[in-house]
This record gives C-alpha cells, structure tokens and sequence, in this order.
C-alpha cells in the first residue's frame, strides 16, 4: 500500500497548493458551468475520504462532522470562503492523509462493510477503498483544475 499512500499524499500536496495559491474570492467563486466551487471540491475530498474510510469501517471520523455533512455527495456550497476556512482545510489535507497511514498500520480498518460507489465499483475492503478515493480526488483536482481555468477567462 506505500505506493498509494505515496498517491494519496501526493494529490493532497497538489490540492494544498491551490487552496494556498488561490485568492478566496475565486476559492468561493462558481465559475459558469459549474454546481460548485474550487473550496467545496477539495473540502469533498476530505469529507468523503472520511466517509469511505472510516463510516465504512465501523470507526470514528477523524474530523468534526461539520465538513461531512457541509461537504459531502449531494451537497452545494453555502458560504462564503474565510481565510480561517482555508487554514482549517490545509490542516484537514495533511494531517488526514497522515493520520489514514497510522490508523491502516494500526490495523483499524479490519472490519469493513462492503459499497457500491456512484462510480460504478464494488469495494469490499479497506485496500479497495483507499485505492478509489485516490481516484475519486484525483478527479476532483481536475474538477479544480478546470475550474481555475474557467476562472482566469473571467479577468
């Protein structure tokens, strides 16, 4: 698992640097198109990495549910972007994926309930899971990534 542990951090260190690059403005910015912002994808991704790994493993969420039930599938950005916001998600992207390393090495996730994901794949463990949601951010950096693009036509 080091090599997608190694992804993993890798798409965070990515995701990381855009909320860090980015102003707030186009952080909160729907840019035409799009049904959500730069700040809710990446949020997403924290939210549903917890979800697939911990929910479905019968373990504690390693975050305050407020990011789960604001950011995960099905719900829409509501508020404006704050510069605390943005320091309390960096935190949320690295220490997550640090502490996702522990808990697995710790062996937390032994007991895990299969799922079906919108994707269209079956996941029946833990391995599984932390493979697709590599997959899943992976496509949400280049949601992000589109979304900067489409914001830089605007000025």
């Amino acid at each position: 698992m080091n090599y997608h542990f190694k992804a993993h951090q890798q798409i965070r260190e990515n995701l990381a640097n855009i909320l860090r690059t980015t102003s707030l403005k186009d952080l909160s910015n729907i840019p035409d198109g799009f049904n959500n912002n730069i700040f809710w994808n990446i949020a997403h991704c924290v939210a549903t990495q917890q979800l697939l790994h911990y929910y479905l493993s019968g373990n504690d969420f390693r975050i305050d549910t407020y990011w789960i039930d604001t950011f995960r599938k099905g719900t829409l950005p509501t508020l404006e972007v704050t510069e605390s916001d943005v320091e309390k998600l960096d935190f949320l992207l690295v220490e997550t994926g640090k502490i996702l390393i522990e808990d697995y090495d710790e062996g937390l996730f032994d007991d895990y309930q299969s799922y079906t994901t919108s994707f269209g794949l079956d996941l029946k463990n833990i391995q599984e899971a932390i493979i697709f949601n590599n997959i899943h951010e992976g496509l949400h950096y280049g949601y992000v990534m589109a979304q900067k693009r489409a914001l830089l036509q605007y000025f």
